[in-house]
């Protein structure tokens, strides 16, 4: 009765040692620190600072909508007409 739940340990410590790539020991602890450290930089981190600053942005509008400005510059319309689906004045004829 007591090889039982021993082999049902066995199991699971031979599972998670798996699962992880066979590490044990300190290289298995500094590797998982690593791979946590680097996701916090590159996802965890910036999507915090993304809502921080949507937030910022929100509050900053809804205080005092005239006083908000936003800091990124419109983008220019390519089109000779102006219109974003307009008709392209493609040969323009001179005026005689």
């Amino acid at each position: 009765m007591s090889s039982n739940w021993r082999r049902t340990i066995g199991n699971i410590r031979s599972f998670i040692g798996n699962s992880t790539g066979g590490l044990r020991g300190g290289s298995n602890l500094a590797s998982w620190a690593v791979a946590g450290t680097l996701a916090y930089f590159l996802w965890v981190k910036p999507s915090q600072n993304l809502k921080r600053e949507q937030q910022e942005k929100a509050l900053a509008a809804s205080l005092d909508p005239n006083r908000y400005i936003e800091k990124r510059k419109p983008i220019p319309d390519p089109q000779e007409t102006g219109l974003i689906y307009g008709k392209k004045n493609k040969g323009k004829k001179p005026d005689e």
